[in-house]
């Protein structure tokens, strides 16, 4: 590794480190960290601020995660950010991807709609909330796309898979069912629950809702013998 990537790697929470060291060392992420320097050298604005970008990672250990929801990047309006897919921080207005999904997760379990969105408590007990790709330019969606953090948050995908514990992966909308069929891996089905819906966006929000992937992933985790998510924030 080069210094930067040692730098990179070292930001890592200690439970990913050695699942993610090697793709650490690779030139796809020393691409990328010369991107993001380059970026900002030129003035840009990342969305999240530098000490959440491993932020789902911080909140749900490598050995903890038995749920993995997919987004695609970061919201890219100031303040939304902080490093969780579709979450973000108490007192922002809840985006309306959020929505659709407290509706969903109303009329699946009969979850009273919150007030804030902010999804702390769901990653405290093993969802990881994963955006493919973990910054974003201020104003731009989808402007760090292309540049390696695809190649990274596919690995921990990779890594999670290779595991041997139940997981269930939820993924919403063509982006994130693209993203898990790209990896090719041998999945067990008996271990490992892949459950596909429409974006919740206000786009296909149609094709979302009425999916009960909530329920349906708390029953696999009963099954089990897994603690099933608490969904209520």
């Amino acid at each position: 590794m080069t210094p930067e990537q040692k730098k990179f790697f070292n930001a890592l929470p200690p439970s990913w480190q050695k699942p993610l060291h090697d793709v650490c060392a690779t030139p796809q992420i020393e691409k990328l960290i010369n991107y993001l320097k380059e970026r900002e050298a030129a003035g840009a604005t990342l969305y999240p601020a530098k000490k959440n970008i491993f932020a789902a990672l911080r909140e749900t250990p490598f050995d903890k995660v038995s749920v993995v929801i997919v987004g695609q990047d970061p919201y890219h309006g100031p303040g939304q950010a902080h490093g969780l897919s579709f979450s973000v921080p108490h007192g922002v207005p809840q985006p309306p991807s959020l929505k659709n999904i407290f509706k969903e997760l109303h009329n699946d379990i009969g979850m009273p709609i919150p007030k804030g969105g902010t999804l702390t408590p769901w990653a405290r007990q093993g969802v990881l909330l994963l955006n493919s790709i973990l910054t974003v330019e201020a104003g731009k969606p989808a402007s760090n796309a292309g540049h390696g953090w695809e190649f990274f948050t596919d690995a921990i995908i990779e890594q999670l898979i290779k595991r041997d514990h139940p997981l269930v992966l939820l993924l919403w909308g063509a982006y994130a069912q693209k993203k898990i069929s790209a990896l090719h891996l041998h999945i067990n089905h008996k271990k490992i629950l892949i459950l596909k819906a429409a974006h919740p966006s206000p786009l296909s929000v149609t094709g979302f809702l009425g999916c009960h992937h909530f329920s349906k992933t708390n029953a696999f985790l009963k099954a089990h013998h897994l603690k099933e998510i608490n969904w209520q924030i």
